[in-house]
């Protein structure tokens, strides 16, 4: 990780660690950076979340991008994963989602695309973050000077994009939608319901203020409600930018990305579209998958923590599935990055080409027990290095098969894994290690 971005963007508090100035300056370098050796116009693309901030980042982000000669198209609210899409399909130089997923709307964060649709390359993050720490670029004049260009037509695009993706129509179900409050709450809804399903949803009242908040994909349980009272076939719940997707079976579980990803592969490989036979999951990805899979004859390859990292080492094996626990799950046919309505498009797809519930597609997936925690500490390397927190870390591990500790690359938070046999002792491993890490930030 670097100065200002993380496993996932430029990511901090709105106007506190991410300021109008810091949005200016990113749209200056890659309205300058993305102009080099061409002879006609930078093209950037821009979307948005529904946080009260982003209208602030936006329109800085633009400033600086037209003052130093590119035009700027606009999406406004719209998902990540069109972004992606948009800039691939549509030939633009580069992508930018105003965005902290699924952060509180204080927090808001710059995710960065380039012309592929692909997550920028490390190297040009690189050369941005010097150039946020005082660099300079020359600014546009006279006719050089950029525009902004209202790009509606785009989202609609990508909405039919995603209309054209089942083999088989929605008719009769029933289906559950949770947008939290975020980037999904309309187009999430349009594509099912153009589609014959008939929809409930919930988190589609977005007011700047209320994203993620006690709904979407880290709190399962309002769409899980919902499914259960109104008898749904399916329920799936969307973060703030809508790259991830959980989903509730007609039973009421709670199927995160893991068992996403189990069904999903079952599903591909019953169609001869799983090259390799393989997937990619990550270090936190529960172990009961990879067991699970081997049954199937599916091998699960690792990567570290985060979608660009899951997407490099498909691409690198060849692999056309992968994702992550929190549902980010990238088909690699469709997609350049996470896409939780397509992922909820194909997982119905699916369900109704095997003439099955939801729950007997996971059915075979027996993940092992977890403990999971997210401990809110500032120094988080320090705090991981503690003396305290290492000697947690060894008892932990006589506890429990399983030990993660990781500090968060869009939070500032460490995150604690303990996977095993016992569920017990490894929740009693958890509280050791969430005891340490409070300790050490208070004596940092």
């Amino acid at each position: 990780m670097g100065k200002y971005f993380g496993t996932d963007g430029f990511r901090g508090v709105a106007n506190e660690s991410l300021t109008a100035i810091h949005a200016f300056r990113v749209g200056r370098f890659l309205g300058r950076y993305f102009a080099r050796g061409k002879s006609g116009r930078t093209r950037i693309l821009v979307g948005k979340d529904t946080r009260r901030s982003s209208y602030t980042l936006e329109y800085s982000l633009a400033a600086g991008a037209t003052a130093s000669g590119a035009d700027v198209y606009l999406l406004h609210v719209t998902t990540t994963p069109s972004v992606s899409y948009l800039t691939r399909t549509e030939g633009f130089d580069c992508g930018v989602m105003i965005s902290a997923s699924h952060n509180t709307f204080a927090d808001n964060g710059i995710k960065l695309f380039n012309g592929e649709g692909e997550k920028l390359e490390d190297g040009v993050i690189a050369i941005l973050e010097n150039y946020l720490d005082g660099g300079t670029v020359p600014l546009a004049t006279g006719a050089e000077v950029g525009c902004t260009v209202d790009y509606v037509a785009g989202r609609n695009r990508y909405l039919a994009y995603l209309l054209a993706l089942p083999c088989v129509g929605f008719r009769g179900m029933r289906v559950g939608l949770d947008c939290a409050n975020g980037s999904a709450f309309m187009i999430a809804k349009a594509v099912f319901d153009a589609l014959g399903a008939k929809t409930y949803t919930v988190g589609t009242m977005p007011d700047g203020l209320n994203i993620n908040a006690g709904c979407g994909s880290t709190h399962p349980e309002v769409l899980n409600r919902l499914v259960v009272a109104e008898s749904l076939d399916v329920g799936f719940a969307f973060d703030g930018d809508a790259d991830r997707c959980i989903v509730i079976d007609e039973r009421g579980r709670v199927l995160d990305g893991d068992a996403v990803l189990y069904l999903a592969a079952k599903g591909l490989k019953a169609r001869g579209e799983l090259d390799g036979d393989g997937i990619v999951a990550t270090k936190m990805s529960n172990s009961g998958l990879s067991r699970s899979l081997l049954r199937e004859g599916i091998r699960v390859d690792y990567a570290e923590v985060g979608d660009r990292f899951v997407y490099e080492e498909m691409v690198r094996r060849g692999y056309l599935l992968g994702g992550e626990s929190s549902g980010h799950i990238i088909f690699r046919k469709y997609s350049q990055a996470g896409d939780g309505i397509l992922t909820a498009l194909k997982v119905l797809e699916m369900a109704l080409e095997a003439r099955c519930p939801v729950s007997l597609l996971a059915e075979g997936y027996v993940p092992l027990p977890q403990v999971r925690r997210a401990v809110h500490v500032k120094k988080r390397e320090r705090a991981m290095e503690a003396e305290g927190v290492l000697i947690a870390k060894e008892r932990a591990e006589v506890l429990c098969d399983r030990v993660l500790l990781r500090a968060s690359g869009t939070e500032p938070v460490v995150r604690i894994l303990t996977e095993g046999e016992d569920e017990r002792a490894c929740a009693e491993a958890a509280d050791l290690l969430e005891r340490a890490l409070r300790s050490a930030e208070e004596s940092i």
